[in-house]
């Protein structure tokens, strides 16, 4: 990893500004919400709901443009609303957008984005609108996208091609027409497990000419882009903004020991005491997954391929296991790992009657599913991303989500969390178009200065009040009395 320049992100002062126009969003809403079925909330969307492709349906927002692919416009005002709720929840990414809206950080700037599309990331993509960027939006999950949100977001303009349910072939497409759009090209990338990277990387190299960085938030995204830096194939600079602090300590923890409960709950009606279970990986994802089951009275098993977080699972009081060891017993199993073939078919041959089994890591190849489509075993979707896998004995397990991330396809994600990795990203957005030369074409983390300035920005929600050093204690630390207080390697 590069060590980072001596200056950062030059334009911190800015959170100093306090009489700033609030944001105008009344243009973009709509009024009537009759056309929305509240039934359909955008979290139980299912996959299977019809099987008519949005390509196949020319569609137009208010303002006449179709520079877009979803499912229905239709639903927009619907989405709106849960944007607005997002808000509400999201204090640091919507002070940011009032702090810095006038200043424009991002003017002229273009991002080709590719996240999950839900009303989360929608009000960081209407945040880096409003600071003067101008986007185009893809999925980076074929399961997790709000039909309404991306609705909503289409009727405000955005550019974006996304929908719950698409295919493969259907996600290449809509990633491409967000990329490949004439007389527009991206000299940003933002993206969630390095997807619009490698597509302009194969299919569009030259545009790399024009890409002043990317900036990355997921493991697999990361890994990704330091195989490239060593091949030499990494031309341009890239944040990794998934070891950030902010990200790593905050979003990646918090919201999986929110969510994992949820998740389970929504698609299975699970009671969780007494059940046994275990959760593969115990990185952030995974202790926060573990943590809130302990919560609930289950009985908690870890297993761990570095010592260290092993250590950790220990002195915590769970069970560090082989998963071959409890395979028989487990009422469930969750991978949070981001490595592939953690659960195999082995695995699942031997797992009990009715062991449900569902991945909170980002990769879609923690649960060996391929494996499990062969003529000896049957499938039954028995409701939205639940399917019963039946042995020829009768014997049963639960698959969730098809092996895919369960807490982004079957329930819904903590805003306020999100708040703290959408402010990470923007901030780092910023970083990298407004210091062109700063960085090479190399991989870094986020300026510690700029983690602890998306801290503050959360602070004032729970009336935290910071305690500030004197001269003399700044100097016996040796700190900065503004900080930054954590070394670049925490």
């Amino acid at each position: 990893m590069s060590k980072m320049p001596e200056t950062t992100f030059a334009d911190l002062s800015l959170a100093d500004k306090t009489s700033v126009k609030k944001p105008n969003l009344e243009a973009r809403r709509f009024s009537d919400v009759s056309t929305c079925s509240f039934s359909s909330a955008c979290f139980t969307g299912s996959s299977d709901e019809d099987d008519f492709s949005p390509k196949d349906n020319k569609q137009q927002n208010s303002s006449g443009s179709s520079d877009f692919c979803i499912k229905s416009i239709g639903k927009a005002a619907f989405g709106r609303r849960e944007i607005e709720i997002a808000e509400q929840e999201m204090p640091g990414i919507m002070a940011l957008r009032k702090r810095a809206a006038d200043d424009k950080p991002l003017l002229n700037a273009k991002i080709v984005g590719c996240t999950h599309v839900n009303a989360q990331t929608a009000v960081l993509i209407e945040t880096l609108t409003l600071l003067g960027a101008s986007v185009r939006w893809a999925a980076c999950n074929i399961f997790s996208t709000q039909n309404a949100v991306a609705a909503a977001l289409a009727e405000a303009g955005v550019p974006i091609y996304a929908w719950r349910g698409e295919t493969e072939e259907d996600f290449w497409w809509c990633l491409d027409k967000c990329v490949h759009k004439e007389g527009w090209q991206a000299n940003l990338i933002l993206d969630d497990g390095g997807d619009a990277t490698h597509l302009i990387l194969k299919k569009y190299p030259e545009y790399f000419k024009s890409i002043k960085g990317i900036v990355e938030e997921s493991l697999t995204g990361v890994h990704r882009l330091y195989q490239m830096s060593k091949a030499g194939k990494l031309t341009v600079p890239a944040m990794n903004v998934n070891d950030s602090v902010t990200k790593n300590k905050f979003d990646t923890y918090f919201t999986c020991r929110d969510s994992i409960l949820d998740s389970l709950k929504r698609t299975t009606d699970i009671m969780f005491g007494g059940k046994q279970i275990a959760v593969c990986g115990y990185g952030d994802v995974g202790k926060g997954c573990a943590e809130a089951l302990r919560g609930q009275g289950c009985i908690v098993y870890i297993t761990e391929i570095d010592p260290i977080c092993a250590l950790q699972a220990a002195m915590n009081g769970f069970r560090v296991v082989r998963l071959s060891e409890v395979i028989r017993s487990v009422d469930v199993v969750v991978t949070a790992t981001g490595n592939k073939n953690v659960v195999t078919r082995d695995h699942m041959n031997r797992m009990k009657n009715g062991c449900i089994v569902c991945n909170m890591g980002h990769s879609t190849s923690e649960i060996d599913v391929s494996s499990l489509h062969t003529p000896e075993l049957s499938w039954q979707r028995v409701r939205s991303q639940v399917d019963h896998i039946i042995w020829p004995d009768g014997k049963m397990i639960i698959l969730l989500a098809e092996g895919r991330l369960v807490n982004l396809a079957c329930s819904t994600i903590s805003s306020f969390v999100v708040s703290v990795a959408s402010a990470t990203q923007a901030l780092a957005l910023i970083e990298l178009y407004s210091a062109p030369g700063r960085y090479k074409s190399d991989v870094y983390l986020l300026p510690k200065k700029m983690d602890e300035y998306v801290a503050s920005l959360h602070l004032s929600t729970f009336d935290a009040h910071l305690t500030e050093l004197t001269d003399a204690q700044a100097k016996f630390l040796g700190l900065n009395k503004a900080g930054p207080f954590k070394a670049n390697y925490y």
